[in-house]
């Protein structure tokens, strides 16, 4: 069960194991782009190149789809990046349910757990796979790796990283339960626990009263979507990569020498724009901006 493209590892690395594929649970198809075609989900391609049984619901606690659903008998149900699924659902194959999740749960439960690690500034995440049960990520712990953040990592390049080490361990996974083999750990709530909310464009706007580190960890957690972003001179500018710089000056206020150039002041230094959008525009660096416009 999954829609996107994080998803889509998982499926062939499944495909690639000993195990037998029964059925492909994905989103139904969306209109896309200026024709509005339906597009298929990214595991509706791969399943369609295997000419596997795909299945996609409108409503998960559609009896039709259920009785489908039930009729595949699947000993295990497999479920990365896909959506919140009733109880008929996840309780249904004798071996349960269980998810890929992209952090070291139970920290950074949520829809976007790979921005948030970042954006907190952390120096490693990991994944996590572990049996569904009524709250969403909170079943025990199968197994779980853990994946270090460097410095110029992005939200991209992480998830690239976590999308390939979460497929192998949907394998691994599977196999451990085939083979009765599994040693499950309840999620531990005593700790200080940080949340991955949904991410939503109009709270990604830069806040330059934070510190030089906070705001490029911001940056980097939202690159390359859904970017976060600044108002100059009334226009939006997408910001997708900066270099701290340690000159001092009033928080928000813009410095460019017109040349090569741009810097933004925060509240304990500056960051120089290497690389972002301007409204209307295609993603440029600061020197390419500057030869045809003036600051």
């Amino acid at each position: 069960m999954g829609t996107p493209e994080f998803a889509v590892a998982s499926l062939e690395a499944l495909l690639n194991s000993e195990h037998e594929i029964v059925g492909v649970i994905t989103a139904p198809d969306k209109p896309k782009g200026r024709g509005q075609k339906l597009a298929f989900s990214a595991v509706k391609e791969l399943a369609l190149e295997h000419e596997l049984n795909i299945l996609q619901p409108t409503n998960l606690k559609n009896p039709d789809f259920l009785s489908e659903l039930k009729a595949l008998n699947a000993n295990l149900q497999v479920v990365v990046a896909f959506r919140m699924l009733p109880e008929a659902v996840w309780n249904m194959p004798p071996k349960g349910t269980f998810n890929l999740h992209g952090s070291l749960l139970p920290q950074y439960r949520g829809a976007a757990p790979i921005n948030w690690a970042i954006i907190n500034g952390e120096k490693e995440t990991g994944v996590t796979t572990f049996f569904l049960k009524h709250e969403i990520d909170t079943g025990n712990i199968i197994m779980q790796e853990v994946e270090p953040i460097l410095p110029e990592d992005n939200v991209g390049t992480v998830y690239d990283k976590l999308m390939k080490r979460g497929a192998n361990l949907v394998v691994k996974t599977a196999d451990a339960i085939a083979e009765g083999n599994v040693k499950l750990q309840p999620q531990d709530e005593s700790i200080e626990l940080r949340s991955a909310p949904k991410i939503f464009k109009e709270t990604c706007e830069i806040n330059w009263n934070q510190s030089s580190e906070q705001i490029n960890n911001f940056i980097r957690g939202l690159n390359p979507y859904p970017a976060a972003w600044t108002k100059i001179k009334e226009q939006t500018w997408k910001i997708y990569q900066v270099k701290i710089d340690s000159t001092k000056g009033e928080p928000g206020a813009l410095e460019t020498d017109n040349k090569t150039y741009i810097k933004i002041y925060s509240n304990n230094g500056a960051l120089r724009i290497d690389e972002f959008q301007p409204q209307g525009k295609k993603r440029m660096s600061a020197a390419d901006y500057l030869r045809g416009n003036k600051l």
